[in-house]
Order: C-alpha cells, then structure tokens, then sequence
C-alpha cells in the first residue's frame, strides 16, 4: 500500500472519530499554494484546521514540525478569507496509531 492510501485511510478514521464526537466536517485535502490541510471542521462556533498523522514504530506527532504548524496556519487564513469567515478557529492534530487515536486540541508554536 502507498503513502497516499494510508494517508486517505488515516484520514477516513480522523473523519469517523471527529463525526462520532459531534464535529462537521466542512472540507478535505484544502489545497492552497504552498500547502495543504487534511480536514477542516467545525464544533461549538470553531472552526478546526486538523493535521492527520499516522504510523507505527515511530511517534507521528514528530512530524508535525513547527514549518509544517506555520503553513497550516497561512492555509487557515487564506480559508478564513477565501470563505469570508469571522469564526474562531485552531490548529489540531489527530494521531493514529494502530487503532488508538488521539486528538491533540489548539497547537501552538512555542
């Protein structure tokens, strides 16, 4: 299986755990020059830019890297704009490893 299959199905589940716990899922694969988002989200008047990782023998979350946080942010705010959206939004991750997922809430850079 290739990278970009375990990538949609990472994503597939991160969609699944987001639906159960009550998020809507706007869009997916939100390209914009210079990057990409996995999935956009909405819940409780916030708007959710999220990260997907997923992998074994390894921590995925290492390769959220503060360049990688960086273009997230400028692909949320040329979503905000593009959508001329005023809501509150964040920056998340979702972490699949094996079939535990952990969803780290509102990143920041330190």
């Amino acid at each position: 299986m290739n990278t970009k299959t375990k990538g949609n199905l990472a994503e597939d589940k991160a969609c699944e755990f987001l639906i159960q716990k009550g998020y809507k899922i706007l869009k997916r694969n939100f390209y914009f020059k210079g990057g990409e988002i996995d999935i956009i989200a909405f819940k409780n008047h916030t708007i959710h830019f999220i990260e997907v990782k997923s992998g074994s023998g390894f921590e995925p979350i290492f390769n959220i890297t503060p360049s990688k946080i960086k273009r997230i942010i400028k692909g949320a705010n040329i979503y905000m704009q593009k959508n001329r959206l005023n809501n509150a939004f964040c920056i998340d991750a979702i972490i699949i490893k094996k079939d535990l997922i952990e969803h780290l809430k509102n990143l920041t850079l330190i």
